[in-house]
């Protein structure tokens, strides 16, 4: 007997196991989420996929699908919520849209241009954070990191590495490099580690590639943000199928 919920009033299908941003991908519909990849387990840690069910809020990464429940994701305030999470996650760093090399490639650029967002609100905070190029192939910019821990999760459970952690609370927390220096470049880090393809921001990047693609030809140039995350969800669920 198959098993349903109800998505802003329209019914979602589900495998057991799912939770509801997962369910609601592979049905086509979008919840905007930020650190949440179909690769790693779920983290919470932005609360961009906040839904409310029977009144109270919950991530929806994290969020098990319930059959016959009712979740609400689209309403002025879930917007303005989001809004101001993405609005405080620029303000918190250096993010200069314009001169990145990630533009167009960005996530978090992505995600603010699908929620309608013109401005940063909040007062600019302008940390000063440590920048690392001291590894051959890859560009660390502490400045552009949001501390999503998507490069810890990757690092630990797809690359079986342990390069990077998140160091101090609040606004002083920082991504650190596990190596004997606590430089990039004295780590065991590779360019094509899923740590760094997985970045959501120019914090990681490869160096000599910066601008092989022209900016207006890259992913979310020809793409909408939501539809590439349905797409690469729904990628990974085929693959996930083939190799199971």
């Amino acid at each position: 007997m198959s098993k349903s919920f109800f998505l802003d009033g329209k019914e979602i299908p589900f495998k057991e196991g799912q939770t509801v941003l997962q369910a609601a991908l592979a049905a086509c519909h979008h919840i905007p989420h930020l650190c949440w990849r179909p690769q790693l387990e779920p983290h919470s840690s932005c609360r961009l996929c906040t839904v409310m069910i029977s009144g109270r809020p919950f991530s929806s990464c994290t969020q098990p699908a319930m059959d016959g429940q009712h979740v609400i994701s689209d309403t002025p305030e879930l917007l303005a919520l989001r809004r101001s999470v993405v609005q405080m996650i620029f303000v918190e760093g250096n993010h200069y849209c314009p001169s990145c090399e990630e533009s167009g490639n960005c996530r978090l650029q992505a995600t603010a241009y699908s929620l309608g967002l013109q401005d940063n609100h909040f007062p600019q905070q302008f940390p000063k954070r440590e920048r690392d190029s001291s590894h051959p192939d890859v560009n660390l910019d502490r400045d552009r990191c949001i501390r999503c821990e998507t490069c810890v999760r990757a690092s630990r459970d797809l690359d079986g590495k342990n390069v990077f952690g998140i160091h101090g609370r609040g606004i002083k927390s920082h991504l650190a490099v596990n190596s004997p220096t606590g430089k990039l470049g004295d780590s065991d880090l590779d360019a094509q580690d899923q740590a760094v393809a997985l970045c959501p921001t120019g914090c990681l990047t490869v160096k000599r590639v910066g601008f092989s693609v022209p900016i207006g030809e890259r992913i979310y140039d020809k793409e909408p943000l939501e539809q590439v995350q349905i797409r690469e969800f729904q990628d990974f669920q085929a693959q996930e199928a083939h190799h199971g």
